[in-house]
């Protein structure tokens, strides 16, 4: 799996360097050099244009989390956690799990936990909303680990408002789509839900 992560990753580099005639790039510097940069780039970019937009907006469209998972889409594109499906549903799990933790434990109109400190009522919060999220994501096929960072984030009380859900996700919509772009760009057969691998192991997994 390794090897073939690897062979994909320089197709990835290689693919848009190609695109933009950026080539000799590859012939100049090292494999690893390269590829570095072109994480530099674009998990720096993708994350730019979602912070943009929070800045125009004034939202949160953007969270700690959705750092993890630009690299995760960058470095291993057609892995299982980084498929659309799980990255999306990994992270909607996460935000419900951690709304759901705060109103169980009576902590929907806090402050954050940054603000007040821990108390007990968030150390079951916390626990409640990482415990749900690994169980539902694993139960579900959508195991995507940034996500549960999203279930702490909220749970911490630094988005705990259900208004916020939308946003949450379009943020994660928004990486994803610039995920997509590039990979197709250069010719890696990113998926627009799910992969191929996942849909074979969910079916054998039935059998």
């Amino acid at each position: 799996m390794s090897r073939r992560n690897e062979k994909l990753r320089w197709q990835l580099v290689s693919g848009v360097l190609q695109t933009l005639h950026l080539e000799r790039l590859t012939a100049k510097y090292s494999a690893t050099a390269v590829m570095a940069v072109f994480n530099l780039v674009n998990s720096g970019f993708s994350i730019a244009l979602v912070a943009v937009l929070a800045l125009v907006t004034q939202e949160a469209f953007i969270f700690p989390s959705l750092g993890a998972t630009a690299f995760i889409l960058f470095h291993v594109p057609m892995a299982q956690a980084a498929s659309p499906r799980n990255v999306l549903c990994g992270h909607f799990i996460g935000a419900v799990m951690g709304l759901a933790s705060l109103y169980t434990f009576g902590l929907h109109d806090a402050p954050s936990a940054f603000l007040t400190g821990v108390d007990v009522a968030r150390v079951g919060a916390v626990a409640m909303a990482m415990g749900l999220t690994g169980c539902l994501m694993v139960a579900l096929d959508m195991v995507h680990p940034p996500a549960g960072a999203t279930a702490l984030i909220v749970s911490l009380g630094l988005m705990p408002h259900l208004e916020q859900l939308p946003v949450l996700m379009a943020g994660v919509f928004l990486l994803l789509a610039h995920a997509f772009a590039i990979n197709r760009l250069a010719g890696i057969a990113y998926p627009l839900w799910s992969s191929r691998h996942q849909g074979a192991k969910s079916m054998h997994a039935r059998t």
